[in-house]
């Protein structure tokens, strides 16, 4: 639920649909159809923060699953990322990547909090959160074990864009020498984190590697998975779960 779509719809006078009452309650509800066909009709759905954590984006993740389409996966797993019997519903690979993530964010005591967090926030969601992408097996912890986070979930931290920059680095060494020179000006500072690039190509090398479950009983190609999803939007918009819900926010 975007505030600066809510702001926009608000200020601009734009007229509601008949079924709508409340500018918020139309702005969720769209909200919710589009990652309600994104659960499926995406292998991968990436949720992107700013900050660790908000509460209601689980919520908000736990309500569109609830109400996505049924779909019948044409794979045999049945076993759930959180280890529950998920029957033959598809579900999609879901990746928590945090944005802008701090110097102290990357400490490894910090960061087993925020597995254990994430993972007791979705623990009775179907939807795959972890098991399929590791920040300790990409070199960006190389003293730490593959057993060090107990419920390693798929969390991925990437540092400010800016800090790739050499001039926002804060160089070794403060003193002057011969000619004024800063000591050791040509040793960066310390980051405490991986640079950003490098963090970015981490992170597409993992999800490209992600496996990918047929969304339906037959095999699509692009044209069909086109096709596909065309119906699967007709659908949600259809939706008697998504219009109850609608109805009992307003």
């Amino acid at each position: 639920m975007s505030p600066s779509i809510l702001d926009h719809l608000i200020n601009n006078d734009r007229k509601l649909p008949p079924e709508y009452s409340l500018p918020h309650t139309y702005v969720e509800m769209q909200s919710l159809q589009i990652a309600a066909f994104l659960f499926t009709v995406c292998h991968v759905v990436i949720v992107l923060q700013d900050w660790f954590t908000d509460i209601n984006i689980y919520r908000f993740l736990q309500t569109a699953e609830m109400l996505k389409p049924s779909t019948p996966s044409a794979s045999h797993d049945s076993t759930g990322s959180s280890g529950n019997d998920e029957g033959s519903e598809y579900y999609p690979h879901i990746v928590f990547l945090q944005n802008k993530a701090r110097r102290e964010e990357f400490c490894p005591r910090n960061l087993k909090k925020m597995h254990m967090t994430v993972d007791k926030l979705m623990a009775h969601s179907h939807l795959k959160y972890k098991g399929t992408l590791s920040m300790l097996d990409c070199n960006i912890f190389p003293g730490l074990g593959r057993d060090y986070l107990e419920t390693e979930v798929n969390l991925f931290l990437l540092p400010m864009q800016d800090s790739d920059g050499e001039d926002t680095l804060t160089r070794a060494g403060s003193a002057s020498g011969t000619g004024g020179a800063p000591l050791f000006s040509l040793l960066p500072g310390y980051r405490g984190h991986p640079t950003f690039s490098s963090q970015v190509a981490k992170l597409r090398s993992q999800v490209l590697a992600m496996s990918r479950s047929q969304l339906s009983h037959t095999i699509l190609t692009e044209k069909n998975w086109f096709h596909y999803a065309a119906r699967i939007w007709d659908g949600v918009k259809k939706s008697s779960a998504l219009s109850e819900y609608s109805r009992l926010l307003s």
